[in-house]
Formats: structure tokens, sequence, C-alpha cells
């Protein structure tokens, strides 16, 4: 058999509005949130071995990577890693593959890197090995591997709900351009969900879908100037209390508000156009010297049609 060989691209995501629930009772905390793919992404190259072939897998910086850290996890525990064995166990057959992962996207900083790679591995094997699997079907392997993997199988624009699995595409959005920044600091995901378990009061409701749905009707132009809603971002700043005088920084600089992504530590900033955005990033590197860069979401080529469970009424 002759050798394949295909590259994936893996998005970074925003959360344009995220919304939590209190933890149910395995810990997982509901959510509703606006998430969207933008242009910042890793680079996955797979090929196809010989059957009966030892997977091998590198995982390192992409040259181009402005936020680098060390890449001290174990192999088997990386999300592209542990998609490929779930893949393999899915189908009940080994996919012997080699696996180069180049990393732009920052590790701890809210912009769903490792379950972009998880979704970016399921979707290279499904097409090297010819599976067949559908979108449904790719989604009930993701589940495990964590709550973002089932957006990224589909990218774009979507309203995501319950812990992830209920993933409703959102046509035609605009483009939108905006200004990434890199803290020199990591959030881990855990403790800022535990802060966020220690802040909220007996009465929270959350999450809140209709705030995210009114959200996502707004005219693209308003999101420009408000603050978007995100539960995380106080527990991201009590738990990292530079964080909070770092986003000070930038929106001095910016001179509009400064959002963070996810549970953070990135922060970003939604700009007029794509001129506007290249030249803020300029400006907040020069005056804050951080690293910045430029942009967009990103639509991915539409994904094989299929139905998707529908959540539970709010």
């Amino acid at each position: 058999m002759t050798s394949h060989r295909l590259v994936q691209s893996a998005p970074a995501k925003l959360n344009l509005a995220l919304s939590v629930g209190r933890p149910d009772d395995d810990g997982m905390h509901p959510i509703c949130s606006w998430m969207v793919t933008i242009s910042l992404s890793d680079e996955l190259e797979l090929k196809r071995l010989e059957a009966g072939s030892i997977s091998r897998y590198a995982i390192l910086w992409h040259e181009e990577a402005r936020n680098q850290s060390e890449i001290d996890w174990s192999i088997r525990n990386d999300l592209a890693v542990r998609a490929h064995l779930a893949i393999e166990n899915a189908v009940g057959r080994a996919l012997p593959v080699q696996l180069k992962l180049a990393k732009r996207i920052p590790v701890a900083g809210g912009l769903g890197g490792g379950s972009s790679n998880a979704a970016a591995m399921l979707l290279a094997c499904n097409s090297l090995f010819e599976l067949g699997l559908t979108t449904k079907e790719l989604q009930a392997i993701a589940a495990p591997l964590g709550s973002d993997v089932s957006f990224f199988l589909h990218g774009g624009s979507a309203l995501v709900e319950g812990l992830g699995e209920y993933v409703t595409p959102l046509e035609n959005r605009p483009t939108l351009h905006l200004v990434l920044i890199f803290p020199p600091v990591a959030c881990p995901t855990g403790a800022i969900y535990r802060a966020f378990d220690e802040m909220i009061s007996p009465d929270w409701s959350g999450p809140r879908p209709q705030m995210v749905r009114e959200l996502i009707e707004s005219p693209p132009e308003s999101l420009r100037e408000m603050e978007l809603p995100n539960d995380l971002t106080e527990p991201a700043m009590s738990v990292k209390p530079e964080l909070n005088e770092v986003r000070r920084k930038i929106a001095r600089a910016a001179d509009r508000s400064v959002h963070l992504a996810g549970s953070g530590s990135s922060l970003f900033v939604i700009c007029d156009d794509a001129l506007h955005a290249q030249a803020l990033a300029e400006t907040i590197e020069r005056e804050t010297e951080l690293p910045a860069v430029a942009v967009q979401t990103w639509q991915p080529d539409p994904p094989e049609p299929a139905t998707t469970d529908q959540p539970p009424d709010a």
C-alpha cells in the first residue's frame, strides 16, 4: 500500500459569550456559549502508514508561534494522540499513522488548542482511512475527550450548549476582525472553575441561553464596544490577579473593551476591520511589550450534513 499524507488545520476558538451553570453531580458545568473558530491555527500533518506499522507521534512548536512554552506533557496524554487511540478503539482496528503536530495556539490560553487538535485528528483519520464515519458518529467518539471537541468537528460559528454536546451551527455570520494578546500567564481550567464555584451565589441561575441568543442577534458593529459576557472572567482575575493589570494596560492602548478568551489567559479586542486589527496589534505590542496578533473569524468548508440532538428546554 502506498502511504498517504494529509495536512489538517486545527483552528483556535473564541467564546464571544460564555454563560456557565452550577456543576452537576459529576462536577461538570453546563454552559451556553457562542463560539467561533479563528484564523490562528495549529497544523496537523498525518501520514498513513503500512498495515502493521507502529504509530509515531511528534509535537513541536511552529516557527511562527508567538507564545511558546515547554511541551512537558506525556505524548499519550496529548489530546490529538488520545483522539487517534479513541478512533482506533471505535472502529476496532489499528490505524497506523505518523503525526507531526506543529503548534501555534498557546497552551492554557483559553483558545481550545488541545480540543481542536483532537477534532482535527478524528477528521483526518476518517478521511485518510476512508472510514465513512458521520459527524454524529465522530461526535460520539469526541465526547469523552473534552467538551469543546464536538464544536471543533463543525467549526465556524455555533451556539454550544449542555456539556458541549449540543452544537447548533450559525450560518452566514459576518466576519469579525480581532486582535489576540498572549500574556505570560497560564490559567489552569480546573482552578478557574473551582474559583467560579466558590464565587457564585446560592440563587445562581446560569447558564442563561436567552442572554447568549440575544447577543448572537445583535448587529456585528455593536460587539466592538460592549462588554461581552463571560462568567469566567471574574474567577480568572481572582486566580491570576496579574491578568487584570495586563487587561487594563491593553484597554488603555486599544481604547476599547478587552475580553477574556474562555477561561483565560489569552485576551482579545474586536476591531473595525482588517487594517484596524493589524495596526492595533502593532500598537499593543509596542505599548505593552506583549505578543499580539491580528486574526479573523474563520469558516471551514461545509461539513457533511448531519442531524444533531436538541438540548432540553432551558
